[in-house]
């Protein structure tokens, strides 16, 4: 069943960089940002990490981690971390459990094919396991700035 707002989230648990298994439930009493992204290094998917990574202190101020996730496998995720210095874990999803728990997988077109893909979307997760917010079919410019101003009105409700 996907994720619904105003919903708890259903638990889940996922392999991540840093050698990292991310449980939602271990993660209670933090607001949790997850942001699904089409594939490592690829020019949208980087600039939007980057957003993410340079707005992180602003996240942590806010009690909000962050996790990226795409069917990219780890050794990857290590590369495009460490490249792009992301402070931030990477999930790896390759048998697609968390994107079909949020329905990201979309029909999407490139070069007139047409083939089942990530759409960029993100979420924002209360403290409680809570889903507040999503955003779906996400445009990079300004996103991560409005995911932020989110997750700060959390701290304030």
């Amino acid at each position: 069943m996907a994720v619904t707002l105003d919903q708890p989230v259903a638990d889940f648990s996922a392999q991540a960089t840093s050698g990292v298994q991310v449980s939602l439930a271990a993660l209670k009493g933090q607001h949790v940002v997850i942001y699904f992204y089409p594939k490592d290094s690829t020019p949208g998917c980087t600039t939007e990490g980057q957003g993410f990574r340079d707005h992180y202190p602003a996240f942590q101020a806010a009690n909000t981690l962050v996790f990226g996730v795409s069917r990219d496998g780890l050794k990857s995720h290590e590369n495009f971390k460490c490249k792009q210095e992301f402070p931030f874990e990477l999930i790896s999803d390759k048998d697609e459990a968390l994107c079909q728990l949020f329905d990201v997988i979309k029909l999407k077109k490139l070069y007139g094919k047409e083939y089942m893909g990530v759409d960029r979307s993100t979420f924002l997760i209360d403290k409680n396991g809570v889903l507040r917010q999503e955003w779906r079919g996400v445009k990079v410019p300004g996103h991560v700035e409005a995911v932020l101003a989110a997750a700060q009105g959390l701290n304030k409700a």
